[in-house]
């Protein structure tokens, strides 16, 4: 099976940013007396808190209401000075740079909000790569469920079988193949015990994808 256009998730895929999230959050639990385990965490990656909420968690550990606002607006600042300085993951460009030399579009498809995604792309000189940036709001649900993703094939006009989505996440993994798509794993710090079997390949980095793709050993035609 071939397919002739990739989908890249954004966060923990393109730029390390779960990994300080993760840290902020459980900055957040530890503060409180209580635990974040990554085995509860990884719920709500590739989605929202509609799939499982640290916020609703920490109030039933605690017996608490929190202001939210207030520290929504504090672990935010926490997370934007830890990732100042943050460049895209180790052979991401090259990667990028090898499919834009083959002709083969690329997109990126996320459930985090455009303002983030954009933002990040633009600062990272990263936008010009892509062809099409699906974000929340585009859709009308996010990961797991398949619409950001189907959004993207229909803006590309592509059918979705000829798509190969690039992943961090179960809840992107289950959204790629809800979707009909063929998808590669890229495990990050706070994805990597999780269980990709369902995918079809799991990499070691975007230095391996790189090879692969030279090496015509990637379904892309």
């Amino acid at each position: 099976m071939s397919v002739s256009t990739v989908l890249f998730d954004f966060d923990g895929i393109l730029v390390d940013t779960e990994w300080e999230i993760y840290q902020a959050w459980s900055e957040t639990f530890r503060e409180h007396g209580q635990d974040l385990p990554l085995s509860l965490y990884t719920r709500c990656i590739g989605s929202d808190f509609d799939a499982w909420s640290p916020k609703l968690h920490l109030e039933d550990l605690t017996q608490l209401k929190f202001d939210w606002i207030k520290m929504d607006e504090r672990r935010q600042i926490r997370i934007r000075t830890a990732l100042e300085k943050q460049g895209p993951f180790e052979g991401v460009v090259d990667v990028l740079k090898l499919l834009a030399e083959r002709g083969i579009p690329a997109a990126v498809v996320s459930s985090s909000s455009h303002h983030w995604v954009d933002g990040w792309l633009e600062k990272l000189g990263l936008i010009g790569f892509f062809q099409e940036i699906v974000c929340k709001g585009d859709a009308p649900k996010i990961k797991p469920a398949p619409d950001l993703f189907l959004e993207a094939s229909s803006r590309l006009k592509i059918a979705p079988s000829d798509c190969l989505v690039i992943e961090d996440s179960l809840n992107g993994l289950n959204a790629a193949k809800a979707a009909g798509m063929m998808a590669w794993i890229v495990p990050n710090r706070v994805t990597a015990g999780l269980d990709f079997s369902r995918a079809e390949r799991v990499l070691s980095g975007f230095g391996e994808m790189e090879q692969l793709i030279r090496a015509d050993q990637s379904p892309l035609g």
